[in-house]
This record gives C-alpha cells, structure tokens and sequence, in this order.
C-alpha cells in the first residue's frame, strides 16, 4: 500500500468532496458516532474526574519516561518477554524482519498497530518476500483495496458495503453484488480463520503497558488479536515509548475512558492482557522512538504524547468529516495527527495545522485533556518562522498585517474592495480565488462600519 502523495491537504480534500453524497455520508456517519460517545459520558457523573484523573497520570508518564521505560523492561524481562528497541522506523522494521527471518517465517498475521501504519512495516515487509495478512476487518478491507486506513479506529469509515462488497467478490471469492453486512462479515471470518490456523507469526500493537508489572494491553472487539497472538508460535508487539502507565490500577481509568470515547461502548468487547509466553511460544515486544523524544521535548507540543487513539478529534471534527482521512497523508489523521505529523517531518506536513477551523471541538472531547486546537494554533506559528508556510499565503499575511496596523491603510482598503465589488467584481469572484470556489461574494455595503458610526455619533451629538 504506497501512501506517498505529492498533493497538499487542500487538494486532496478537493478531491473527497468531489463525491458530495459520499461526503455528506461520511459526515453524519461520523457526527453518529460523535453522538454516541456524548450519550456515553453523560451516563457518568465522574467522567470530567476520569478525563482529569487520566491527562494526570499521563503527565506523569511523560514527566519521569526514562525511569518508567526501564522499570517496564526490567518486568518484562523478568516474565519472559523479549524485549527490543528501536530508534526509528526504519529500525523498528528491520528488528521485525530479523525476527521472521530467525525463524524462517514468511507469512504473518497482524492487528491492528498505527505504529506499523506510522513505520510503513507491510510494505518494508512486502519488499521482503513476507506475506502479511491484516486481520481487522477494517483494517483487511482496506488493504484488498489497496489503500491505507483513514480512520485510527474505523479505517474503512469511507468505504459504502456496495464498495465493500465489490472488494470481497474480487479478492474473497463472495457473490457479485452481495452487500449485506452479515454475509460480508462472514465471509471475511472464514477468510480469516484460516489465516490464524495457518500463520506461525502474529503482530500486534499495544494500548496500555504497565511499568509495574511489566505486561501490555491490547484493546479490540473483533478479538483478532488474541485469536492470532495465541495460535502463533512468535507474538511480536510493537509499542510506542508513550504507552506506558505507571500500575495496573490505573487500567480502570483509562479502560473506561477510551471506548467511550471512540466508539460509545462502555467497554471494549477483549482487553486483553499479555504477560509471559505460554510454552513453547514467544512473546518480543518492540519498543519505538520514532521522533517521540523530540516531541517529548517540545514544551508546548509534549502533551500530544498522551494520546490513547481514541479518534474522538476525527468523529467531531467538521474538517476531518468533510475532507477525508486520506487527504490527511500520514498514518495518523485528523486534529490530532496534525499534532502529531509535523514533530516527524514540518516541511511535508506543514499543510496539516491549517486544516483547522480552531473551533476547539477537539480539545473538548479529549478524553486526556490535550490542547488539541491550541497546538495546531502553535505550531501554524512555527511553521510560519520556520519558512514552511506557502510564499502566496505568507505574503498575503504580511500584507493583511501591515493595513490592520495602519488606520489609513485599513480606510483605503476598505474603500478600495467595496469599489472592486460593486464595479468589478469579476476581479474577486472568479477561479483563481479559492474562497470564491465554495462560496457566492457578498454584495457590497455603501459605507463601512467606521463610516456609518461616525455619522451616527454625529447626528447624535448635533
């Protein structure tokens, strides 16, 4: 699956709204959810105290990460559990190979990681002669497709059963125009089964690690997860540096928090815990850096770290619901990957912060309290500085900042652009404004605010 674009934000929403019943779809479809994660929460008088009680705890974490990190591996260990680090994708990739490679492995089955989508390992893999099976639903979907995930928790969100349907008829061998859900699933489930008999090597990634006891947690509804980490002979876990939790008591908070959040469930149907290796079987887990101690490291832009991936910034993002994962090209979309993908690379997502009407809508419904819309508000200011942002923009900018800092500059333009619409008005409303693309111009006032109130003071006072 090749998620290299050359395309900017802009453009690829252009692109997704190009269907517009499709995106009206996606926008309810999502709004539902949103829906459903409020009626979740108000069932719970504490949930602000959860919320707290979480972003608290995850302080913690980012605040002593170093001595956490340790004491997981030492538990770890101390269980059974090989434990391994990577710097980076690349390296994190090639620690998996070397693994399969061992063992002479060439099929594996894997759920669902956004650290594997982040680090690109199906396709490091697939140029490795090693066959991986995606054994989500949605995550399986999307890879027939051939496309990658555009929802951390729903990645086929943009997909209709129609469009499904024709992607298991051609890959699963299902009825031509068959797109009742039920069947649909079932054939998938038979499709899988025989991949988790068959597999010798399961991937998974991680929700929780507890630095007290040394185990991980993985959070599904399908139980994927578990059907292919228990028949595997080698159950390789890749985790983010940020997972960790300090004790296991703290499992309750976020448990309860997180698929509220993304789903309405009160719970996830498996939360599975993995401890040590049942006998005769091995369990690696692959610790990942991967630009995370430079975020850690970004005073204002550190708190992104307590992300549990929920999704809960997409379902109520009117941005996100609009345009598309995908016009978001990273692994992470939506409010919280615009955070997220410019600590990794700000020249190619430097278009992402602006994807934002700042409506603060995610920040709200953060079940650890991250500065969301804050954070985007910030980093469009880096990116600006450090030169990132696009000449046009930068100069129209610099322009607007110089005529609101001058009264006569502000009078003149004023006049000026009522003018413009009033007698030329094809001057702004045509192509080459992309305001106009979506939008009819206003018809233009006789007289500005300024303008108006001063004869209204006047004729007062006379």
């Amino acid at each position: 699956m090749s998620t290299a674009t050359t395309k900017d934000h802009p453009h690829l929403a252009a692109d997704f709204n190009r269907d517009e019943p499709r995106v009206n779809w996606h926008d309810e479809t999502l709004w539902w959810v949103r829906a459903k994660r409020d009626i979740a929460a108000h069932k719970l008088p504490e949930w602000e105290l959860l919320r707290e009680t979480a972003s608290q705890i995850k302080f913690n974490v980012l605040s002593n990460l170093s001595s956490y990190l340790e004491q997981f591996e030492a538990n770890a260990i101390k269980n059974g559990i090989i434990v391994h680090w990577a710097a980076d994708a690349t390296e994190h990739n090639q620690i998996v190979h070397s693994l399969l490679e061992q063992k002479g492995i060439t099929k594996m089955v894997k759920s669902k990681s956004m650290l594997t989508e982040e680090c690109h390992l199906n396709e490091y893999l697939k140029e490795q002669g090693i066959d991986v099976i995606d054994s989500d639903l949605g995550e399986r979907i999307v890879q027939l497709a051939n496309e990658p995930p555009s929802h951390i928790v729903l990645p086929c969100i943009h997909k209709k059963k129609e469009e499904i349907g024709d992607i298991f008829h051609e890959h699963l061998g299902s009825a031509k125009g068959e797109s009742d859900p039920k069947i649909l699933t079932e054939t998938a489930r038979q499709h899988l089964r025989e991949v988790f008999l068959t597999r010798r090597a399961a991937l998974t990634g991680v929700n929780f690690a507890v630095a007290e006891t040394g185990e991980f947690v993985i959070c599904t509804n399908e139980g994927n997860a578990d059907m292919g980490a228990h028949l595997a002979e080698i159950h390789i876990a890749s985790m983010g540096i940020e997972k960790l939790i300090p004790e296991r008591k703290h499992l309750g908070v976020f448990l309860r928090l997180l698929t509220r959040s993304a789903t309405g469930q009160p719970i996830t149907t498996y939360s599975s815990h993995f401890s040590k290796p049942q006998d005769g079987t091995e369990i690696h887990i692959v610790i990942v850096d991967n630009g995370r101690s430079i975020q850690l490291g970004r005073e204002e832009f550190r708190n992104s770290l307590k992300c549990i991936r929920c999704g809960a910034c997409m379902n109520t993002c009117p941005v996100y619901r609009k345009s598309g994962g995908h016009s978001y090209h990273t692994a992470v979309a939506g409010p919280i990957g615009s955070i997220l993908a410019p600590n990794l690379d700000m020249k190619k997502y430097a278009d992402l912060p602006f994807a934002s009407t700042l409506c603060g809508s995610c920040s709200n419904v953060c079940p650890v309290k991250i500065d969301i819309h804050d954070q985007l508000y910030k980093w469009r200011q880096v990116i600006v500085k450090e030169g990132y942002s696009p000449k046009a923009k930068t100069m129209a900018m610099k322009a607007m900042a110089l005529t609101l800092a001058s009264p006569t500059l502000y009078r003149m333009g004023g006049k000026t652009g009522r003018l413009v619409f009033k007698y030329a008005p094809f001057a702004v409303n045509n192509k080459l404004n992309p305001w106009y693309n979506q939008r009819e111009m206003p018809k233009a006032p006789d007289e500005s605010f300024g303008e108006w109130y001063a004869k209204r003071k006047g004729a007062k006072n006379s």
